[in-house]
């Protein structure tokens, strides 16, 4: 993205790195070991580790002695305890097998023993990646060993360490068999190795998760029966199912639904029939849907009824209407986005061949038409909007992984990457309040929060494309700016880069709308501003939004009916609409952008469309 940059006379110096917090002991990575020798334990082979551990050769000398304490102490902090012969265990070792009675030595070999200990009990209790934990539990139990070989503490960790290296093989191999479909209803498979796993550990949570796995296995296959129209097959292996786990309602639940499994294809069709009727081009599939439902549908069918009477309403807005405002009801309770119907209609998108600041890639200018119309958020979805889908979820957002995104640093007036930012976080990396819209995210977490939406509603939702987002920023006017031709912005009509706008640190824009100023220097809470004249907020200003298609260098052989323009696989996305630190040029109608699909960065974010 082009960058507007702030400046001052006297621009302090580059912020320093940021501190980090601190972490667990960390060992160096340890040399090659010989290969070890080989057990198996139900059907998953085990690296069996050689039961001693050799400290590292230590040179003293008289004249050494204090550099080594200092060498050794400062090993210990920084987390290097047994790896090499400049970590802090083999240098106390060699203190101490020089005197005996070295009681700094001996302090020092005392506390390392109880960090050891504490890591290795942490790495136990480990959820995820529990193979890579336990090895390296057992390696550490072995220095424990060596350290101290009758503390009883060192020999409950050991003990430890091989109960959980067992139960590991055996949930391995139970997982392995339920990839290759051997569930082990017959006694060979991945039930049996779960039981083995229980037997060991009653309360395993990955031992139960892969009974339950199994037991999920059988009912798929009866229900598969089931669609097939084979319910002796069905009920076969809903009794193995019963097997696996005592007492458990999914197999009720399971036998309800072979039961009924006519009434929920006819429940599919209808449903996935309504889905189809929310999307531009989806009448000719909805009336496939209600073909397929009329074959096997009992005359009269109510279910059937409904996807007729809904066909036989649709127009141009199905059963909404222009500029209609709604939100959908939550499975959880709450609310999705509130959004508006934009009416059907065309338009000419893109810039003409005399536009001034205009771009190839904003050319030809051509006309597009929506047959029907299709509702779009009002505002650019909040950080609260957000944080619903990510509690519900676990998602784990792209900037939330790599642990960094780009941020505007007052300091610098620049626009720098940051750590530790994520969709929480502000233009300025800070914490992010509630009504903002949520930016530091890719496209990618907006589809996914789209996919979300669209499961808790029941409804269509999904980014815009470039056409529906152009159309609805103009709005229908046909300007160089969403306002029309002046070069200044109406007062309050939304957050653009203003002459008169100041940062904290009273920096202002280089290049900004002469005489205009809205107050905020950064995104500003959603509908802060006036709408347009559909009714929709931001969509010049405050933040550039994601959109559906992939990125073309010119509108040659565009879409002319309003879908978006995408290519499988393609990593280079668009944006589009002005944000509140882009220069004039880019706050135009026609103005677009190519972004990678990764990019988070505190001026873009995001809203979605619903169709009707």
């Amino acid at each position: 993205m082009a960058a507007t940059t702030a400046c001052s006379p006297d621009a302090p110096p580059p912020r320093p790195a940021a501190v980090r917090p601190a972490e667990p002991a960390k060992r160096a990575a340890p040399a090659p070991a010989p290969a070890p020798a080989q057990v198996t334990i139900g059907g998953e082979d085990a690296a069996e580790t050689e039961q001693r551990w050799k400290p590292p050769a230590v040179t003293l000398t008289d004249a050494g002695v204090a550099q080594a304490r200092r060498d050794a102490a400062k090993a210990f902090e920084e987390g290097r305890l047994f790896e090499t012969a400049e970590d802090a265990i083999p240098i106390w070792l060699a203190l101490r097998a020089r005197d005996p009675a070295d009681r700094q030595a001996e302090a020092g070999l005392k506390r390392a023993r109880q960090r050891l200990l504490a890591d290795a009990t942490a790495l136990l209790a480990r959820p995820l990646k529990q193979r890579e934990a336990v090895a390296e539990a057992s390696e550490i139990g072995l220095v424990l060993l060596t350290l101290a070989p009758d503390d009883e503490h060192v020999r409950q960790l050991q003990s430890r360490v091989e109960l959980a290296q067992r139960v590991i093989a055996y949930n391995r191999a139970g997982e392995d068999d339920l990839r290759a479909d051997r569930i082990g209803e017959d006694g060979d498979g991945a039930i049996p190795n779960f039981r083995e796993a229980l037997a060991l550990e009653a309360d395993n949570p990955r031992a139960r998760q892969g009974m339950a796995a199994a037991e999920s296995a059988l009912i798929r296959r009866a229900e598969t029966a089931a669609r097939e129209a084979d319910f002796t097959a069905a009920g076969t292996w809903l009794s193995e199912a019963a097997k696996v786990r005592d007492s458990a309602p999914t197999i009720v639940e399971a036998f309800e639904r072979v039961e009924k499994i006519r009434a929920d294809t006819l429940v599919r069709l209808r449903d996935e029939g309504l889905r189809d009727l929310a999307t531009p081009q989806g009448l000719k599939a909805a009336r496939q849907k209600l073909e397929d439902a009329l074959r096997i549908a009992m005359p009269g069918d109510p279910v059937v009824g409904q996807l007729r009477e809904r066909i036989e309403l649709v127009t141009h807005y199905g059963s909404f209407r222009p500029r209609q405002v709604f939100s959908d009801a939550l499975r959880d309770g709450g609310r999705g986005p509130q959004m508006i119907v934009v009416p059907h209609g065309g338009f000419q998108m893109g810039a003409g061949d005399s536009e001034p600041g205009a771009s190839d890639a904003e050319k030809p200018s051509h006309y597009v038409r929506f047959e029907r119309g299709f509702a779009l958020a009002i505002t650019e979805v909040t950080v609260a909007d957000y944080r619903r889908y990510v509690t519900a979820t676990n998602a784990r957002p792209r900037a939330t992984r790599r642990g960094h995104s780009i941020i505007y640093d007052e300091r610098s007036g620049n626009f720098t990457r940051s750590s530790g930012v994520d969709w929480q976080s502000g233009y300025d990396g800070t914490p992010a309040i509630a009504n903002s819209p949520v930016m530091h995210v890719s496209v990618r977490d907006a589809e996914h929060y789209a996919m979300w939406l669209s499961e808790q509603t029941g409804r269509s939702y999904r980014l815009p494309s470039e056409a529906e987002f152009e159309y609805a920023l103009r709005a229908g006017s046909s300007g160089r700016y969403p306002w029309g031709d002046e070069g200044t912005p109406p007062p309050r009509s939304g957050n653009f880069t203003g002459a008169e706008d100041v940062s904290p640190s009273g920096r202002r824009w280089f290049n900004a709308f002469v005489g205009y100023g809205d107050g905020w220097w950064g995104p500003a809470p959603v509908a802060t501003f006036e709408p347009n004249a559909w009714g929709l907020h931001d969509m010049a200003g405050n933040l550039s939004e994601w959109v559906a298609d992939c990125w073309h260098a010119s509108y040659r052989r565009a879409p002319a009916d309003g879908l978006a323009w995408f290519n499988p696989g393609c990593r280079q996305r668009v944006i589009r609409g002005g944000n509140w630190a882009n220069a004039p040029e880019q706050t135009r109608a026609a103005w677009r952008q190519s972004q990678d699909s990764d990019t988070t960065s505190a001026r873009i974010g995001f809203r979605l469309v619903r169709g009707i």
